[in-house]
């Protein structure tokens, strides 16, 4: 054990140094309020922070230190979230922006979005908080700066800890409300099963963001609140936060229609997003759905590894076999038809789709259409033929965006339309004009079956090393995982919301490989990763103590896996659950 005194001459000896000369740091250094621990500091000051590792540790039962009971999981996860905001936002405060070549000069930690996940940027135990960060070490061209850094060890970095740990100017109403946000929204989703709902939204819920790009709620007083139709309005009593009261959307089939515009894609974005829970201020803290929601859209160039998507397409020309369906380079519609089965293999009960990201001739082949083409030289199954059996057979639900799509009516339980952002329900309406329409058109392959199956990987086929025969697992992207060789291209998984769950996936993936022994489906190994996850935190995916994992769903990890370009899948098995 050193001390803060020893760091500082060590920083001495090495100043003018080449950057290399910091590995000397390394060790524990005993603040006195802190530990600070200096596990891996990169070679290179252009190095990204995610390949630096510094802790600082903290007792738990220090009276000085924030703290809380963590009796639940959902506590816990919430705590953790909380304590990374707090050093994030205190980073900001006291450290300036980069100075000197690099990365030099940041003390910073993996940014949270505005969902509360589980972290491993924060872990506790009975006795510790260990909060793990990144410092830029500074340097001038490949010379090391030690006057900065000592300027960051002895006054910025003890600010931070002191602001993000401990209880000055520490208000208790800030953390009560993130974990009681949290439990609300655990407890509502319990709710939505008991209730046979979909998803819920809360009245006066904020929905709207500021960008496509930005999830931050708009200004309020600028916003739309959203209030529920009384015909699908409920309440519900919460822990904390009382009864509440907004929309249900049931089980089924739902539409949600309306002009351009009017806020049809922002509640499907809000809905998609309720499988996590969401900050206080953020505007969705009550608004959740069922964990096992799987957003899907066409992505045409797509990677696709032996999905049988034959309830969808079939009798392709040249005789190809659609009930093990691989493609280097997936059409739109094939794309959409292998997103939807590879959803429903990995455990979906709702579906959600926009049209506006789907292929129009996967969603809906009219009346007139089918006059012109008759059914034996049109491969394609449209989703509007699928839709109810999906539900009545296998009891998963759809709930489907459309602006002009009218057919949907004849097979939808409910039809919600936004107005100027507010929902109304036209479910009478849009089923009288089904009724009443003389263009019906017929639904076609009602015979055929609807069958999910699942898929063997093959072991051999998920290659971590790359060209140099080195492991390569990084991303700096939440949209692109580099695995081994291959990127793979998460452009269209929608659900998933920062780089530390891509990150995270990475090394689950690599994890993974001791479950994949050609017998387990995906669906089994990804809920093997999950119970590991589950019972041992973050860390047990990898064999290296970082601070860059967030956590995912079955999901995402099997959505990851789908799309590594050379996957290679077993015969399949047909699914019994």
């Amino acid at each position: 054990m050193y001390t803060p005194e020893d760091l500082h001459k060590k920083l001495d000896s090495i100043n003018g140094q080449d950057f290399g000369a910091y590995q000397s740091l390394k060790g524990e250094y005993e603040y006195g309020k802190f530990s600070l621990l200096i596990r891996q500091i990169p070679k290179d000051p252009y190095a990204p922070p995610h390949t630096g590792l510094y802790c600082i540790q903290v007792q738990r039962n220090d009276p000085r230190v924030i703290n809380t009971n963590l009796g639940t999981k959902t506590r816990q996860i919430a705590f953790c979230d909380y304590l990374v905001r707090r050093f994030f936002r205190s980073s900001e405060k006291f450290t300036r922006k980069p100075r000197g070549t690099g990365y030099s000069g940041i003390i910073t930690i993996n940014e949270p979005g505005q969902c509360i996940l589980e972290r491993n940027a924060v872990t506790v135990n009975d006795q510790i908080i260990e909060v793990r960060f990144f410092i830029g070490l500074p340097a001038e061209g490949r010379s090391i700066n030690a006057q900065l850094a000592l300027q960051m060890f002895s006054s910025e970095l003890p600010s931070i800890v002191e602001s993000a740990l401990f209880r000055t100017n520490f208000d208790p109403g800030e953390l009560a409300g993130h974990l009681a946000v949290s439990e609300d929204a655990d407890f509502l989703r319990t709710q939505l099963e008991r209730l046979d709902l979909a998803s819920f939204i809360a009245d006066n819920a904020l929905l709207p963001r500021t960008a496509g790009f930005n999830d931050t709620p708009i200004n309020r007083e600028k916003a739309v609140l959203f209030s529920s139709p009384e015909s699908l309005r409920i309440n519900i009593d919460l822990p904390n936060a009382g009864r509440i009261t907004g929309m249900g959307i049931p089980s089924g089939v739902t539409l949600i229609i309306g002009g351009g515009y009017h806020g049809k894609s922002t509640l499907l974005q809000a809905i998609e997003s309720g499988i996590y829970n969401h900050i206080p201020g953020d505007g969705r803290e009550q608004v959740v759905s069922l964990k096992e929601v799987a957003k899907v859209r066409a992505y045409s160039g797509r990677y696709v590894a032996g999905v049988d998507i034959s309830p969808f397409i079939r009798d392709l020309p040249l005789e190809k076999d659609t009930t093990e369906f691989s493609s280097e380079n997936a059409s739109g519609s094939t794309s959409q038809a292998a997103g939807i089965m590879e959803s429903l293999e990995l455990g979906a009960r709702v579906l959600l789709m926009d049209e506006d990201t789907c292929a129009t001739n996967f969603m809906i082949r009219d009346a007139k259409m089918q006059q012109l083409v008759e059914k034996k030289d049109e491969p394609i199954t449209a989703f509007i033929d699928r839709v109810r059996p999906l539900y009545e057979e296998h009891k998963i639900s759809t709930i489907l965006v459309l602006g002009g799509a009218g057919d949907y009516f004849s097979v939808a339980d409910h039809v919600i339309q936004m107005k100027e952002y507010k929902p109304l329900d036209v479910t009478a309406r849009a089923q009288e004009i089904a009724r009443e329409s003389t263009q019906n058109r017929e639904t076609e392959d009602v015979d055929y079956p609807f069958r999910i199956r699942k898929r063997i990987p093959l072991g051999h086929s998920i290659d971590v090393f790359n060209a140099y025969g080195k492991k390569a697992i990084y991303s700096t992207d939440r949209s692109r995982l580099n695995f081994g060789k291959e990127q793979i291209d998460l452009s269209d998984v929608g659900q998933l919301i920062e780089l530390a769950q891509t990150r995270a996936i990475g090394s689950a993936i690599d994890y993974a490989q001791k479950y994949i022994d050609g017998k387990r489906s995906l669906k089994d190994v990804a809920g093997k990763v999950r119970k590991d996850i589950e019972a041992h935190g973050l860390d047990v995916i990898s064999n290296r103590i970082n601070g860059n994992f967030a956590g995912f769903r079955d999901f995402e990890f099997g959505f990851a896996l789908n799309r590594l370009r050379g996957l290679r899948v077993k015969q399949y098995l047909p699914t019994t659950d």
